[in-house]
């Protein structure tokens, strides 16, 4: 789910000014998804959350690609619309999945007979860590 898709076309910006601060951070994680794989995705998922929602730091993408173990030139894909098709396919997965009039995030997982189900949400704050987290995860399912 991208928040830069689903709000492209308002003519309000609920996000705020959200045309660079929304699409760099979504089209550096399609990079690294596409080049190293979900593993390394959600390494870079940790380290901007943790950048970004503990500490305050919005903006470095290459720090926290280096706080991954990631290449930091990956950043320079953030003003790029090279991985722009890829995102509006992510989001239109997460759509069919969880329905249209949502935001973010998608949660996707396998059902009971495999196929993927989806839902939208849950946000925690704060997050939770360690067996905290295993613990609310075991709720999930």
């Amino acid at each position: 789910m991208s928040l830069s898709v689903l709000n492209e076309h308002r003519d309000d910006h609920p996000e705020g000014e959200w045309e660079e601060y929304m699409w760099a951070p979504v089209r550096v994680c399609a990079a690294v998804e596409e080049r190293f794989g979900q593993q390394a995705l959600g390494d870079l998922f940790t380290a901007m959350g943790t950048r970004f929602h503990l500490h305050g730091d919005w903006g470095n993408l290459a720090a926290a690609l280096a706080d991954a173990g990631l290449p930091e030139a990956v950043a320079e894909v953030a003003g790029s619309a090279a991985y722009d098709e890829a995102i509006r396919s992510s989001h239109a997965r997460a759509v069919a999945l969880a329905g249209g009039d949502i935001g973010t995030p998608v949660v996707s997982a396998a059902g009971p007979g495999g196929e993927r189900v989806g839902f939208f949400g849950p946000v925690v704050s704060p997050a939770p860590t360690g067996e905290a987290a295993g613990q609310l995860c075991g709720t999930v399912y």
